[in-house]
């Protein structure tokens, strides 16, 4: 008799969980049917965040709360870009990782409840051990960059 209710249980256990796995809806991957992407603009960085003079813009991406992601690329070296925002922000920044390189300077505080992410400058090094640095796909270019500089500005308020 308990060998017939163990297998009775596996049975309804198994038979409920094919039931929710045969509601399930499949989802479409992300910008699929939408067509082509819209050609994205630089972003206005005249609120204060300071760029450097040879970095181009890649792209924007939706960081949440109001907040947005702006990348850049250069083919400066990762010392010289760090050089560049510890002279212009007055702030020397700190170093999130070793290996990839990865320098961060805040633009302000950090409040959860309106921020998704801190405004900041982050630098990042694409050509840590020997990689060919971050390639970037426009359309049917792509270019490579040594350096990635994301920039976060606080929500607009």
């Amino acid at each position: 008799m308990t060998r017939f209710i163990a297998w009775g249980c596996a049975t309804v256990c198994v038979v409920a969980g094919e039931a929710r796995m045969g509601a399930q809806v499949p989802v479409p991957f992300p910008g699929a049917g939408r067509g082509a992407a819209p050609v994205q603009t630089a972003p206005d960085l005249s609120a204060g965040v300071p760029l450097y003079p040879a970095a181009q813009f890649l792209e924007t991406f939706d960081a949440g709360k109001g907040q947005q992601y702006h990348l850049y690329g250069t083919d400066a070296p990762f010392g010289e870009i760090v050089t560049y925002y510890k002279t212009t922000l007055k702030n020397s920044g700190r170093v999130i990782f070793q290996g990839p390189l990865m320098h961060q300077f805040d633009l302000g505080r950090f409040q959860e409840d309106t921020m998704a992410y801190p405004p900041s400058v982050v630098v990042k090094d694409y050509t840590w051990n020997g990689q060919a640095g971050y390639l970037h796909v426009s359309g049917t270019t792509s270019t490579r960059y040594k350096t990635i500089i994301q920039i976060v500005k606080p929500p607009e308020r």
